[in-house]
């Protein structure tokens, strides 16, 4: 586990807001990916990163969508990507490749959330199959594009705490619980930073993970108000009741910190929240606050990245020395 898993004191916290965090920034000559940035907390951060000069490419599945909501952000466009499917994870990878730019941001912060059962490719639980290994997939055909001084950053979440890797049953072949299913994949997000960052640096490559906080986004889209008055999200009215709620651009905050902040340089592989370095899980006073040891583990995450290389055919590493 990473000795550097404390907080920095960065001066932000839970209500900063993703314009708060680069208030001063000059972001011009420099190029981010955001998967999923044309929603959410995907668009908060495509428009704080372009707002502070940054040429952003928002990589999206629905390309109607993304044109209407990027329509009036300057220096923002879009490309093709569905990340349940390899074969578009590679077409978007060789397009970007064929422009020989360098990226400075890669953000992978598209994702869904305790959706039905669902077998995306060869069979693979969609939400492991669309929150890692597409991301990793991504990640892993641009390394290219990103040696020589670049941050990846990918959203996790809280809910990591759910689940550790599932080794034993990893695809929920034998009984299928979407946040069991949605803990496992947060995970597996915070163990590939762990080990990009590790396998990268030597390239120039930094990597993060990290929970942007409780925010109301098309994330719940699976969710019926029922359940959410369950969770105490809201009230018996279907009015928002539970105050630790951030909007989206306080949401979108830690992403773009842990994406652009001087003060993370020289770091990489640290799990994040609130705009600072998060704690460890066993050290916090509250539950769902601070990473789990798990997460955090050198040895799952060397195990989990040779997994998705398997299931990828994909290892961009493979001629290290």
């Amino acid at each position: 586990m990473s000795n550097h898993q404390k907080p920095i004191r960065s001066g932000f916290g839970a209500r900063t807001t993703a314009s708060e965090v680069l208030d001063g920034s000059d972001l011009h000559g420099k190029r981010a990916i955001v998967t999923g940035g044309h929603s959410g907390l995907g668009l908060e951060t495509t428009k704080a990163l372009a707002a502070a000069g940054a040429e952003v490419l928002v990589a999206s599945r629905d390309q109607q969508a993304a044109r209407y909501a990027i329509r009036d952000i300057p220096g923002a466009s879009i490309g093709a990507l569905d990340l349940s499917d390899l074969h578009s994870v590679r077409i978007f990878a060789e397009r970007i490749l064929a422009r020989g730019q360098h990226i400075d941001m890669l953000i992978n912060n598209a994702g869904i959330m305790a959706c039905p059962e669902t077998r995306v490719g060869p069979g693979w639980e969609a939400q492991f199959a669309v929150n890692h290994i597409g991301h990793f997939a991504l990640t892993s055909l641009l390394l290219p594009l990103l040696e020589g001084g670049a941050r990846v950053v990918s959203v996790s979440s809280a809910g990591h705490h759910n689940s550790p890797l599932r080794w034993d049953d990893m695809q929920f072949r034998k009984a299928y619980d979407k946040w069991l299913a949605y803990g496992q994949s947060k995970t597996a997000n915070a163990l590939f930073a762990l080990q990009l960052d590790r396998l990268g640096r030597e390239r120039g490559i930094r990597s993060f993970s990290l929970h942007p906080g409780k925010i109301f986004t098309p994330l719940q889209r699976h969710l019926t108000q029922a359940e959410m008055k369950g969770e105490g999200w809201l009230d018996d009215n279907g009015v928002p009741a539970d105050p630790s709620f951030k909007n989206p651009t306080q949401g979108a905050a830690t992403q773009v910190w842990a994406a652009t902040s001087l003060q993370l340089d020289g770091l990489g592989g640290l799990y994040c929240e609130d705009c600072d370095v998060a704690l460890r899980a066993d050290e916090a006073c509250e539950p769902f606050v601070g990473v789990m040891s798990y997460a955090v583990d050198l040895d799952e995450a060397e195990r989990l990245w040779a997994l998705s290389a398997s299931m990828t055919g994909i290892d961009a590493f493979s001629d290290r020395r």
